[in-house]
Parts: C-alpha cells; structure tokens; sequence
C-alpha cells in the first residue's frame, strides 16, 4: 500500500466531480470504522480544513457510547446524540445527514459500499440506481473511487487505529457483503467491478413512463399522444417525439392547472376532498353521477390529496372544461 498514492486518487477524483474547494473546509461523518477513518486522515493530508463529526444513534447501548468515545479522542471530533431505538437504516441515514446541514459534510463510501447499494436497488426495484458523489443536501463522497479494502490498508500503512461495528452483519447491506457477493464472485471473479459498471449508466426515466412512451412510438397511426405525470404531454408526428407542457386531456375532460405539481387520475375507494372530511363518493351521490361512470371520472390531485374534481368541485388554480355532446 501506497498511502501517498491513494491520497492522490482521492484528490483527483474529488477534483473531477468538483467535491470539495481547493482547501476548503469539510465535515467528516465519522463512525470509527476504516473507511470514515481513512476519509478524515486523507483530506486532512491532502491539505482540506477537516473537521470530524459523529452521530451516536444508541442503537447499541453500551458499544455506540464507545464508538463516539473513540471518535472524540481519534478524531476530536464534536458528538451528537440523535435517534430512537428501533429506527429503520433509512431513517438513521437520514437524521445523521440532517446534522450540521449548514456545512459541507463528507462520508467515507467507497466502491464497495457502491457496489453493494446497486445490487440492493437492482433487486428491490429492478434498476441499477447507485450512490452519487454529491447528494442534493451537500453530502459529499470522496472515497467512492476506493474499494474497501483499500482504505483498511491505508489504516494499517500509516498505522491509524479504527473500530469495526459486529452488527454490520445483521443489515440488508451486512447479507449481501458477507452471503450474496462472495456467491456472486465464485460465478464471475470480477462481478464487483462489473457491478460497479453500471453506477456509470445514465439515469433512466420511471417505468411508466418509458412503458407510455414506447407504446407510443410503437403505435402505427402518423400521429399519436400521450399524457405524462406532471402536465406534461408526449407527442409524435410520424418519425419526430416532442415533449409539451400544457393541458391533460381525460377522456371528454380538458384539465389546466397552475400548479406545475397537480395531477390527474382516476377515482379511488376511500378518496376524500383536502382538507375536507367528505369522501368522493358521496360528492357523486348528491351529483347523482351514476356508479358506472365514477371510476373514469378525473380528478386533479396533489399526491394522494384531491384537490379538485372537474364539474364538480372547483379549486382556485384549476380548470376544466368538457367537450359537448360527451
């Protein structure tokens, strides 16, 4: 292990991503592990303004209180307390990203961590989503471009202590490390870096609507339309697809709308006006909208609220009209 080296890799990929400024400052999430270990010693090489922060979650009694021991004196890092027995992964993540959010924090993910949160959302949801070196919140990823392996070796080369967590094991991510990915590797030697591969494709659309416009530009008729989520309306002229923002059309129903946010769907048992405590289904009632018509009747709804119902209830923002004779 070359420690100057690796340190470069970082450097460079933090350059190419535009991570962190040249010297700036950062906060590292640090649990005590190789990884967040390997993050703050490197930056700090490196010449960044490093400053280590560590979110005990008391998930562990007794070993969490020693983890944040250790990351105040390894690291001086500042230690809050945050979380509840029994939260979800999903949760912890993002109560520790909830920190410090006023400040540019790093965590110690590398390839490995890449890896195996492909292969989770691969198989949870059929696409190969990974994680990205710059969340939306100012969460940064230094280490992505280093295998796990690696940053335990720079640790013991420039002889840096660091923890590792038993209960890792016990977590959807612990079940692919240490069951399915070595499985994976007795098929293919390199099924990690061809797994890796796939954090490089380009994002791709919701199901549903690559599925809407497939089966529009499939469709044999010289032109064709389709209407997405979120007013925007999909339209091919023979061999040319254009993408417009406009009214959604439901059956008879032109539906336009100021809020960019609102959407149109069918009705639903239980659905209830916002903000109101009638259902639906008796605004059909004393509309005397027969049963057999109610199902294809659009509503405009913003998430799971319905905002409007066209010819029926008006909301500021929204309007509707109807073709005659339908």
């Amino acid at each position: 292990m070359d420690p100057a080296a690796l340190r470069e890799r970082v450097e460079t990929f933090v350059r190419q991503h535009d991570l962190i400024p040249s010297g700036g400052e950062v906060v590292c999430l640090v649990s005590g592990g190789p990884d967040s270990t390997c993050l703050w010693h490197a930056l700090h090489a490196l010449g960044y303004r490093v400053f280590a922060l560590h979110v005990n979650h008391r998930q562990r009694g007794r070993a969490s209180d020693e983890d944040a021991r250790f990351c105040r004196e390894a690291f001086g890092a500042e230690v809050v307390e945050a979380g509840e027995p029994g939260m979800t992964e999903a949760a912890l993540r993002e109560l520790r990203y909830s920190v410090a959010a006023d400040r540019l924090r790093a965590t110690g993910h590398t390839a490995s961590d890449q890896v195996e949160t492909i292969l989770y959302r691969l198989l949870a949801s059929g696409r190969p989503g990974g994680i990205r070196p710059r969340r939306d919140d100012g969460v940064v990823r230094p280490l992505l471009a280093l295998w796990r392996h690696e940053t335990e070796a720079y640790c013991r080369a420039e002889q840096l202590r660091f923890r590792v967590d038993p209960t890792n094991r016990d977590t959807k991510r612990g079940l692919i490390r240490s069951e399915i990915l070595p499985l994976l590797r007795r098929l293919h030697p390199a099924a990690d870096e061809n797994l890796l591969a796939l954090a490089a494709e380009p994002l791709r659309l919701p199901r549903g609507v690559e599925e809407t416009l497939r089966a529009l530009l499939a469709s044999q008729s010289g032109s064709a339309a389709a209407d997405l989520p979120g007013g925007v309306r999909a339209v091919r002229e023979y061999d040319r697809l254009s993408l417009e923002r406009g009214p959604v059309r439901w059956g008879p129903w032109t539906i336009e709308a100021d809020d960019p946010s609102l959407d149109v769907r069918g009705w639903r048992e239980g659905d209830r006006l916002a903000g109101r405590r009638k259902k639906l289904q008796d605004v059909f009632v004393d509309a005397k909208i027969p049963r057999s018509e109610r199902h294809s009747w659009p509503l405009v709804v913003r998430g799971d609220e319905v905002v409007a119902v066209p010819g029926l209830v008006d909301a500021p923002g929204v309007r509707a009209r109807r073709e005659e004779g339908s």
